[in-house]
């Protein structure tokens, strides 16, 4: 689809990869393939190129086949997304969940059921390891713990870096170290390649919650897995077997959202900044958690009742998911991380008073205007004699 070039800048890149070939075709916007099935006279070739597909699950060469096989409009968002990523491949799938499920299942496949993670993970992605849906096992550690857990079946070490909820961080280079020859995936969703990229640290596959900041509209549901093409095959086989196709409208999304992504991380983390600054020493806020790489999600814990500040916002929306144009806030211990054990919840860091916020592209004196007035006013101090004379 490409042709050869010299290295580019990311922007340049998030515009353009995915897309080299369309002057050449006479075109200007990626066109939109919703075809399901597409018409061959040669059944012979058609059947030799299927052979191939389920031999080494490579894209298969020439027209399409089948839209379960692969669609024209997600290869290009495919293609960007792994240039973005700085890889060989990348792989879509309908969802971010449904991305991890086919790493755990190609890695099962291969008898290595054993996954060693690092909470805190979304809960979804807890969940899934936890409750052992896909046969998997998982053994939980911190990083410093990584190497002693591995095991012969192990076939994949999992974290999040800036995790969800808490934007907790790891030492990517130094945990891709501590994994020896078993693959490290690395959810980059919050980071997203603008503020880091875990595949120059030692990260062999790299997932992403597209729905978030690659779609960045909140009208695109979606996951991709970038990685190397040998794994890529993988991955194929397991999307065409399992049915877990991304369609070709959200490809067309995504490969449009990746256009500005650089542009809205960039502008949502200043607010995010600005939003941390005022939170930070705020007497109504216990504690603000904030990436060291920066970004446009903040955590904070409050002195009052967190599901009260929920109520009383109107300019941010309270709902689950993030990494949209508006400003999303939401509650993880009773939302986005509910379905994990309350016990692992809180030895993760996720406190019951945490709120979590996805920060956008509006103003963020108005932003700030809708926080101040949702966190209410502060706890009056009781007079020291009144305090002792209720000791008594």
């Amino acid at each position: 689809m490409e042709s050869a070039r010299t290295p580019r800048a990311l922007d340049t890149e998030a515009v353009h990869a995915g897309r080299d070939d369309l002057a050449g075709l006479g075109l200007h916007a990626a066109p939109i393939d919703l075809s399901t099935t597409y018409p061959s006279h040669d059944s012979r070739a058609e059947a030799a190129r299927i052979d191939a597909f389920a031999a080494t699950g490579a894209d298969p060469e020439g027209p399409p086949v089948y839209g379960r096989l692969g669609n024209p409009t997600v290869a290009r968002f495919e293609a960007a997304l792994a240039r973005l990523e700085g890889t060989e491949a990348a792989v879509a799938f309908a969802s971010g969940m449904a991305a991890l499920s086919a790493v755990l299942l190609a890695r099962g496949a291969m008898g290595l059921r054993h996954v060693v993670a690092v909470r805190p993970l979304y809960g979804c992605s807890d969940h899934l390891l936890t409750a052992g849906l896909l046969g998997t096992e998982v053994t939980w550690t911190d990083p410093a713990g990584i190497t002693d857990a591995l095991r012969p079946d192990t076939g994949l070490v999992l974290v999040e870096s800036p995790a969800n909820p808490t934007l907790a961080e790891v030492d990517l280079r130094a945990v891709a170290h501590s994994c020896g020859s078993v693959p490290l995936l690395v959810d980059n969703t919050f980071a997203t390649p603008v503020l880091q990229r875990p595949a120059e640290q030692g990260a062999r596959l790299v997932l992403h919650s597209a729905t978030k900041y690659l779609g960045g509209h909140g009208d695109v549901l979606a996951g991709v897995v970038a990685c190397d093409e040998e794994f890529a095959g993988r991955l194929r086989q397991v999307r065409f077997a399992t049915g877990g196709v991304l369609h070709p409208l959200a490809g067309y999304l995504l490969l449009r959202g990746l256009a500005t992504l650089p542009v809205r991380v960039r502008a949502a983390s200043a607010n995010a900044a600005e939003l941390v600054r005022r939170l930070t020493g705020d007497p109504r806020v216990a504690r603000v958690h904030y990436p060291r790489i920066g970004g446009a999600m903040v955590a904070f814990e409050t002195h009052g009742d967190p599901h009260e500040v929920i109520s009383r916002v109107r300019l941010i929306t309270p709902a689950v998911s993030l990494g949209s144009v508006d400003t999303l806030i939401q509650h993880p211990a009773s939302i986005s991380h509910r379905i994990v054990d309350a016990g692992d919840r809180r030895g993760a860091g996720v406190s019951d008073r945490l709120l979590r916020l996805s920060v956008g592209l509006e103003d963020a004196g108005d932003l700030w205007a809708d926080l101040d007035r949702a966190l209410g006013e502060p706890a009056t101090a009781i007079p020291l004699r009144e305090a002792l004379a209720g000791s008594e």
